[in-house]
C-alpha cells in the first residue's frame, strides 16, 4: 500500500492531503470547542476572581430590594433612578432585568459594563456572541421582595464568555494553523527537492558529471531526478568515449604521420636517383624498392582511413539495385588479385538471378578490406575458400582462410572489420566473425529484394 502511495502523482497526493488535513482540523476544532467548559472549570479554580457567588449575590439583592420601591412601569424614570444602589451590587459581567409578578411587565434593568465599546473585551464578545449563538450565557431567575411589591428578577452572568469566546478564537486559529503547517510542510518539501534538482543541473552545467543525483521518491520529481541521473551517466560516458576516441585518433594520426616520413624520404631519394640516372644497372632494384615503399605507404594510409571511417559520423550510402552477378564479379576480381601473390583460392557461387540493395562503392571497399586482411594475416599454405549461397530472403557470403602462425597470438584492433561492420549496417546487412584455432571465417549477410520490387 505504501509503495502504491509513493507512486501517486503530486496533484493526487496534494488532493488527498487536503481532504485528510481538512478532516483533521475539523476534528481538532470540535475537540477543543467541546472541552471549553473543562477549560473554564480549570481557569475558575486557578483564578477565583473570574466567577461570582450566585447565592451570596441573591442575598444581597434581597436586602437591598427591601429598602426600595418597585417602579410602576418602565416609564417611571424617578423610581428607576432610585434602583441604582440595587444595580451597583452587580459586577461588569452581570446583567439584571426586573419584571412584575402579577402583570409580567418589564419594569427596569441594567446591562453589564463590559458591553461598552471602550472595554477591550467588547470586540471578543460582539463577534463571539454572533459566532457561537450566545454560548457562555448563564441565566438565573430569582424572586425578590421590594417594599411595595414582589418582582421576578432575571440575572444573566457573562463570566464564562471571558474564557469561552477567546477559546473559540483560539480553536479556530489553531485548527487553521494546523492545516497550513501540514500543507506548507508538504509543499516546502517538494520545493526543496526542486531546488536540489536545480543545483544538480547547475553542477552538471559546470562540467561536474561525477556527482550522483539523489532520487526523491517515485512521483514526477522522483522520475525527473532519476532520468536526470541517467542523463548525467550517459553524458559522462559519451564524453569519456569521445575523449578516448579523439585521443586514439590523434595518437594514430601522429604515429602514422611520423612513420610516413621515413618511407616517403627514402622513396623520394630513390626517385631522385632514377631521375638522374646515376646507376643504370640498379634501376630495376630501385624500382622494386620504390614499389615496396609505396606499398608501405598505402598500408599506413589505409589504416588511417579505416580508423577514420569507424570513428567519424555516419556517411550516407548511395543505395541502388545490384545483381548478384556484380557481387560475384567483385569477389572474383579480389580472388584473382590474391592468387597473383601466391594464395590458392576456391570460389563457389550460385548461378541465380537475384538482386540486393546496396552501395556499389561501399561493396567494393568491404571486399578490399577483407582481402587486404587475408594478404596481411593469411597463411598461403592453406586455401582461401569463398562460398556464396542464398535463400528466399538472404544472400550469404562466407570467406574462410587460415591465419599465419606468427599472427595467431597477436592482439589486433580489428579496425578493418569494424569498418566492414559499419558499412554493412548502413546497407542493412550483417557480419559474423568466427575464429577457431588458426581458422578465420567471415560471414556476410545481405537482404535480397523480393521479385515484386525488382
Amino acid at each position: 500500500m505504501i509503495k502504491k502511495i509513493k507512486k501517486w502523482k503530486i496533484r493526487t497526493k496534494l488532493s488527498v492531503l487536503l481532504v485528510l488535513t481538512g478532516i483533521l482540523c475539523i476534528v481538532q476544532f470540535w475537540f477543543l470547542w467541546y472541552n471549553r467548559w473543562n477549560v473554564w472549570s480549570l481557569c475558575s479554580v486557578c483564578f477565583p476572581e473570574l466567577t461570582v457567588d450566585h447565592d451570596q449575590l441573591a442575598d444581597r439583592l434581597d436586602l437591598e430590594a427591601a429598602k426600595l420601591d418597585l417602579p410602576e412601569s418602565e416609564d417611571d424614570k424617578e423610581a428607576i433612578e432610585k434602583l441604582e444602589p440595587l444595580f451597583a451590587l452587580l459586577d461588569d459581567y452581570t446583567s439584571m432585568h426586573i419584571y412584575g409578578i402579577e402583570d409580567g411587565l418589564y419594569r427596569a434593568g441594567s446591562m453589564p459594563g463590559f458591553v461598552e465599546k471602550s472595554n477591550p473585551f467588547y470586540f471578543f464578545f460582539n463577534y463571539g456572541y454572533a459566532a457561537t449563538g450566545g454560548d457562555g450565557e448563564d441565566q438565573w431567575p430569582i424572586c425578590v421582595q421590594f417594599k411595595n411589591a414582589s418582582a421576578n428578577v432575571y440575572l444573566t452572568f457573562y463570566h464564562r464568555t471571558r474564557i469561552s469566546y477567546p477559546w473559540f478564537l483560539f480553536s479556530i486559529i489553531s485548527s487553521i494553523l494546523t492545516f497550513l503547517v501540514i500543507i506548507l510542510f508538504f509543499v516546502n518539501r517538494k520545493m526543496k527537492h526542486i531546488i536540489f534538482l536545480k543545483n544538480e543541473i547547475l553542477c552538471m552545467a559546470s562540467g561536474n558529471l561525477t556527482h550522483p543525483v539523489p532520487v526523491y521518491g517515485e512521483d514526477e520529481i522522483g522520475i525527473l531526478s532519476r532520468e536526470l541521473d541517467h542523463l548525467r551517466l550517459t553524458l559522462d560516458e559519451n564524453i569519456r568515449q569521445e575523449q578516448q576516441s579523439r585521443q586514439a585518433n590523434q595518437d594514430l594520426i601522429t604515429a602514422l604521420s611520423h612513420d610516413l616520413r621515413t618511407p616517403l624520404t627514402i622513396l623520394n631519394g630513390y626517385l631522385e636517383v632514377l631521375r638522374l640516372k646515376r646507376n643504370p644497372d640498379m634501376q630495376e632494384e630501385y624500382l622494386s624498392r620504390c614499389l615496396q615503399k609505396t606499398a608501405e605507404i598505402k598500408e599506413m594510409t589505409d589504416r588511417m582511413f579505416e580508423y577514420a571511417l569507424v570513428f567519424e559520423g555516419d556517411e550516407t550510402p548511395d543505395m541502388g539495385k545490384l545483381p548478384i552477378a556484380f557481387v560475384q564479379s567483385s569477389l572474383q576480381e579480389n580472388s584473382d588479385y590474391i592468387c597473383l601473390v601466391g594464395f590458392d583460392t576456391h570460389i563457389s557461387f550460385p548461378d541465380a538471378s537475384a538482386w540486393i540493395m546496396g552501395d556499389e562503392t561501399m561493396l567494393k571497399r568491404i571486399f578490399n578490406n577483407l582481402f587486404s586482411n587475408i594478404l596481411k594475416y593469411g597463411d598461403k599454405k592453406a586455401p582461401v575458400t569463398i562460398t556464396g549461397a542464398h535463400c528466399p530472403t538472404t544472400l550469404k557470403i562466407e570467406i574462410a582462410n587460415n591465419i599465419k602462425q606468427e599472427h595467431a597470438q597477436i592482439e589486433s584492433s580489428h579496425i578493418g572489420l569494424k569498418s566492414v561492420e559499419k558499412m554493412l549496417r548502413l546497407m542493412g546487412g550483417e557480419i559474423k566473425v568466427l575464429e577457431e584455432n588458426s581458422n578465420f571465417t567471415v560471414q556476410l549477410l545481405f537482404p535480397l529484394l523480393s521479385p515484386d520490387t525488382i
